[in-house]
């Protein structure tokens, strides 16, 4: 049997305002590539030697996380939902525990985040093979990054002596929290530091030998949530009072720093976790001026700059080393020295009671999405997308009334008990408490313009009656 992938995508990215928001992180956009981060993840542990991954993620990205595996057609051995966010050792525990249950104790897992890039595929999959010889000798593997400059902003692993002859393969000597200038250059002067990249490679009977000696609480409550947990389509939900249990710990705190089974493989794979907008700028295709350009950008005497555009024209002059990033409901200019306090602004804007940190104008559901277009006393507008074959749930509302206009598609309309079928140009209307279902049962694109008007204009002014996504009583 080959290693099975353990893809965690929890976070919220914020220091990737405002592309980056809580119901939209960045592990599900397209932000080196035309595939989301998480599906260049799936992309990189596929193949011989793989096994079909699992996917940890919380509750509100579930559908995306779904969506964005189907669109690429990758089956995976179950998505995990997490109550709470728990940090990465209990995360492994519980699939840990669930692929020991269902493949065995010597199946081998491999942790990783999906918001890192790799761009030597090759030196990834070498290292990957080094670290399953050691994993396979119960060594608890993490990779080690070979660093190019003295980083401030990552944790360094010292490598020891070679383990048990494997070529490539060292026993860890000690790990070191994020340094200062200094420090960080005396590491690579030193010789032997590698960046800690927060991936991992073991069985997953030696990760939770070690667990329960150090942290068996924390088992134990993974194993509990395990047990109360209840499948839900295709989902596996966590049991949210088991899991809260387990204390919030990295693996490096929880096992790696007190473990004599750990081992780096070191590796030189042009990796980038992509924590700021100036990791952007590192990685990114840059011109004669050192500009990164994206979308709609006209750039006169600017040098050493990330500007991109998903919304309007960006016109810039006379400016060097600066972040500017547009959507549609949003707009950040930063310096790129200054790229790591994005997170202070977002922390401001949650303070003023503001939603630009939580969601963009469009959201995402799982029969596709909708887009907020204009908005004032008592209406809004919205641009409804449903995907071939999807609908909407039965439901009604208390407070609005909605008017449909079909802009592109065919879609199947339900007013209570009539069904009626409507082309573009076509529209219905859908009074305040009448029971009602858009449904697309083409298989090309359907959209629709919503107006909706009312005393109240809530997402959470919905009666479910039925839902193909199991939501009733939810969002």
């Amino acid at each position: 049997m080959g290693v099975v992938p353990v893809i965690l995508s929890g976070g919220s990215g914020t220091r990737l305002w405002p592309l980056s928001r809580a119901l939209f992180p960045k592990q599900l956009l397209p932000l080196v590539s035309e595939d989301s981060m998480l599906q260049g993840t799936v992309k990189r542990v596929n193949g011989d030697g793989f096994e079909k991954p699992m996917v940890i993620c919380n509750d509100a990205h579930r559908f995306i996380v779904a969506e964005q595996l189907r669109a690429m057609g990758k089956e995976h051995q179950g998505i995990l939902l997490e109550p709470a966010g728990r940090n990465t050792a209990p995360a492994a525990a519980v699939a840990a525990l669930r692929l020991a249950e269902k493949n065995g104790p010597d199946t081998l897992m491999m942790l990783l985040p999906s918001d890192h890039v790799v761009a030597n595929q090759a030196a990834f999959l070498e290292a990957t093979q080094k670290a399953v010889q050691a994993a396979k000798n119960g060594a608890l593997v993490t990779f080690g990054i070979e660093p190019s400059h003295p980083e401030t902003g990552y944790g360094y692993i010292k490598q020891g002596d070679a383990f048990n002859g494997l070529e490539g393969c060292f026993s860890v000597a000690r790990f070191e929290e994020k340094p200062n200038r200094e420090k960080a250059e005396a590491f690579l002067a030193d010789g032997g530091y590698h960046w800690n990249s927060g991936m991992f490679l073991f069985s997953c009977k030696s990760y939770l030998d070690e667990l329960e000696r150090l942290h068996p609480a924390m088992v134990a409550a993974c194993r509990d949530a395990l047990e109360a947990g209840e499948e839900d389509l295709d989902f596996f939900r966590l049991n949210e009072g088991a899991f809260v249990d387990a204390d919030s710990l990295s693996i490096d705190y929880a096992v790696m720093e007190h473990t004599e089974r750990a081992v780096v493989v070191p590796v030189e794979m042009g990796w980038n976790d992509v924590g700021s907008w100036t990791a952007l700028w590192d990685i990114g295709e840059k011109n004669s001026d050192g500009n990164v350009l994206q979308g709609d950008v006209i750039a006169i005497d600017v040098s050493d700059s990330y500007i991109r555009s998903d919304a309007r024209l960006v016109a810039a002059t006379g400016v060097k080393d600066i972040i500017i990033a547009v959507t549609d409901d949003a707009v950040l200019v930063a310096g790129k020295e200054s790229a790591q306090k994005v997170k202070d602004l977002v922390d401001r804007i949650k303070a003023g009671d503001r939603h630009e940190h939580e969601t963009h104008t469009r959201v995402y559901r799982p029969w596709g999405w909708y887009q907020s277009l204009e908005f004032g006393p008592n209406f809004q507008v919205k641009q409804l997308s449903v995907n071939p074959g999807a609908q909407l749930s039965l439901q009604k509302h208390r407070h609005r009334a909605e008017h449909w206009v079909v802009v592109e598609g065919i879609a199947t309309v339900t007013r209570d008990d009539d069904v009626v079928e409507l082309a573009a140009n076509q529209s219905t209307y859908i009074p305040i408490g009448m029971k009602h279902r858009l449904e697309n049962k083409t298989s090309g694109p359907l959209k629709i313009i919503e107006i909706q008007s009312g005393d109240y204009l809530g997402e959470d002014d919905i009666v479910r009656f039925e839902d193909d996504y199991g939501r009733i009583g939810k969002i």
